[in-house]
């Protein structure tokens, strides 16, 4: 039988005055790609790289339904939920690549001019 996993989560910029709210099905390649901007959206232009709250849950039709339900929530209640874990704000991802690795993964997605 298949594990299952599935993983709503929060970033903010380094100033912690934007959030940002997702689901995914793999935490670990989501913020790699968060991390180096592969994908040109919201994260990217507002510089969302710190992961500072997330959830499992092992159906994805939970995650994405307590994704609906924080995203729409308020500000406050978002603060909330991250004070409640991480009061400090500390990027819950910072030991999970190395340099060379987000290297490594932007040579792999930049095409040449």
């Amino acid at each position: 039988m298949k594990d299952h996993s599935y993983f709503i989560y929060i970033l903010t910029n380094k100033t912690n005055n934007v959030l940002y709210t997702g689901v995914t099905n793999s935490i670990e390649r989501r913020m790699l790609e968060h991390k180096t901007k592969f994908n040109k959206g919201f994260t990217a232009k507002h510089n969302c790289t710190k992961l500072v709250y997330y959830e499992n849950y092992q159906w994805i039709k939970e995650a994405i339904a307590r994704e609906k339900q924080i995203k729409a929530g308020s500000r406050q209640k978002k603060l909330n939920l991250i004070n409640s874990s991480n009061p400090l704000w500390t990027d819950l991802s910072f030991d999970w690549f190395t340099t060379d690795e987000i290297d490594e993964f932007k040579k792999g997605f930049k095409v040449d001019k």
